[in-house]
């Protein structure tokens, strides 16, 4: 087995387990400090043992798939990491909710463009965070305006990187950036990350302010719950539903079914009233590694087992008609 590869595919099914963030950066640092090394030289542990990036147990996948072994430990990570299936699955073309290390992402954009590219996507929206989230590092206007310089370069051979951002849902439901840099990404998911346990009231105004902002096309994980994984679990915030989903079927703002097994957002019963409304959906990743983009296998499980039609899922469209819908008619003055 090619040692490169085996470094990669562990790393990668680390990010899909969303395990600890430096154990897949371990993986990706062995895989860069063996690119350029000639198959001789893999041949030379004491060499490898002085090679910064390379540690015991690296090396030991570089031996045994050098051996013509697949290396143990990713022999038990493929045996664990099982993928959900779903019909829905190989419907989908892109995803419009991912991260890099311009926000709180692990790896550079261009990582997470190659990852996008295996999974045959046609495009992924790169959506790096707002400056108010600031244990996100997020993006300042002066930021941003820098990572929008560096989007277009990003796209060719029949992938499309789309701009874009998370931008923070305020207190006030307040679009977190200024609305001339809004205006100048192609994807605008909003979303809460503060104060989820604000009363009713005021959480549905909140967000009802959010979603019929003009710029807003992504309701992204709407309740904030967290259902399992390593930061603990989360109640779901409380808002009018209905209210909230109904202004978004008349905005044409899609509801976001996110894919991360630990949020599970929204639960079964809101998406059977999003459903109801009229709305659009997105199903995203909320990537922040490169192996966690092919989490959408769980978002796309969830959509079918709750009777969501591929058609009001915007993310299974072509780039032709997601486009015309991110450039439709937001009603700006109303």
């Amino acid at each position: 087995m090619d040692p490169l590869a085996a470094l990669t595919e562990i790393a990668t099914l680390l990010e899909r387990e969303r395990a600890s963030r430096y154990r897949s950066k371990a993986f990706r640092a062995a895989a860069d400090a063996i690119e350029s090394l000639t198959p001789a030289q893999l041949r030379e542990p004491e060499r490898l043992r002085r090679t910064p990036g390379i540690g015991e147990t690296t090396l030991t996948v570089i031996q045994q798939a050098l051996a013509g072994e697949v290396p143990a430990y990713l022999a038990d990570l493929r045996e664990r990491m099982g993928v959900v299936q779903s019909t829905l699955r190989p419907a989908l073309r892109g995803d419009l909710h991912a991260h890099s290390d311009w926000s709180d992402g692990l790896t550079p954009i261009d990582d997470m463009v190659a990852a996008a590219r295996d999974l045959g996507h046609e495009y992924l929206a790169l959506t790096d965070h707002s400056p108010r989230l600031r244990v996100a590092n997020g993006l300042s206007v002066e930021r941003l305006t820098a990572q929008l310089e560096l989007v277009p370069g990003f796209s060719g051979d029949g992938f499309t990187l789309l701009s874009g951002i998370e931008v923070d849902i305020l207190e006030d439901g307040a679009l977190d950036q200024e609305e001339r840099m809004l205006a100048q990404v192609d994807v605008v998911v909003a979303s809460v990350h503060s104060k989820l346990r604000m009363d009713a009231r005021p959480m549905t105004a909140r967000m009802l302010r959010a979603v019929t902002d003009p710029h807003t096309d992504v309701l992204g994980h709407c309740t904030g719950r967290l259902v399992e994984g390593s930061r603990g679990t989360r109640p779901a915030s409380d808002f009018d539903a209905g209210a909230v989903f109904a202004a978004c079927a008349e905005r044409g703002v899609a509801v976001e079914i996110n894919s991360r097994p630990e949020r599970q957002d929204p639960p079964d019963d809101l998406i059977a009233i999003a459903l109801e409304a009229g709305c659009l959906f997105s199903i995203d990743s909320d990537a922040h590694a490169p192996g966690q983009l092919s989490l959408l296998d769980h978002g796309a499980a969830r959509a079918e087992a709750a009777g969501v039609p591929a058609d009001r899922i915007v993310t299974t469209w072509p780039l032709a008609r997601l486009r015309e819908w991110l450039d439709r008619d937001r009603d700006r003055d109303r």
